[in-house]
C-alpha cells in the first residue's frame, strides 16, 4: 500500500477568512462541498490544508486525511492491529471510500482513496 498525499484537516467556522489567510501564502480552493473546502499550493498540488465546520456522514470530524492507493487493504491492517475504528468503512457520495481510525495520540485519522 502507498501514500499518495497527507491532508492536516483545520476545524473552523471562518471559511472564508482561512481562504483568504491561506491564499496569502499561495493556496488556492480546489474542492468546496460547503462543509469541507480542501486548498492547494498550484506549484505543488499534494500541498493540501482542508478547513472543515464538521464531517457530512461521521460522528466526528477528522483531524488529517491520508489519501491510499488500497484503502480496503488499509482497512484490513487496522482492523488485524485491533486500532479503534471510528467510522466504517464505506463508500461516500462524493466520491471516495474511507474509515475513521484513532492513532495512539487520540487523534481521528481519514483513511481514503479515490473511486
Amino acid at each position: 500500500m502507498a501514500v499518495r498525499r497527507v491532508v492536516p484537516n483545520i476545524r473552523s467556522e471562518a471559511a472564508q477568512e482561512s481562504r483568504e489567510f491561506y491564499g496569502l501564502l499561495g493556496f488556492e480552493e480546489v474542492m468546496n462541498h460547503g462543509w469541507i473546502m480542501t486548498l492547494a499550493s498550484p506549484s505543488s498540488p499534494a500541498a493540501q490544508i482542508s478547513v472543515m465546520t464538521s464531517d457530512k456522514t461521521a460522528p466526528v470530524a477528522p483531524d488529517m486525511s491520508i489519501e491510499v492507493d488500497d484503502v480496503d487493504a488499509a482497512y484490513a491492517v487496522m482492523r488485524e492491529c485491533g486500532a479503534e475504528i471510528i467510522h466504517p468503512l464505506q463508500d461516500e457520495e462524493w466520491g471516495v471510500r474511507r474509515f475513521f481510525v484513532r492513532d495512539p495520540g487520540g487523534r481521528v485519522v481519514n483513511v481514503l482513496g479515490h473511486r
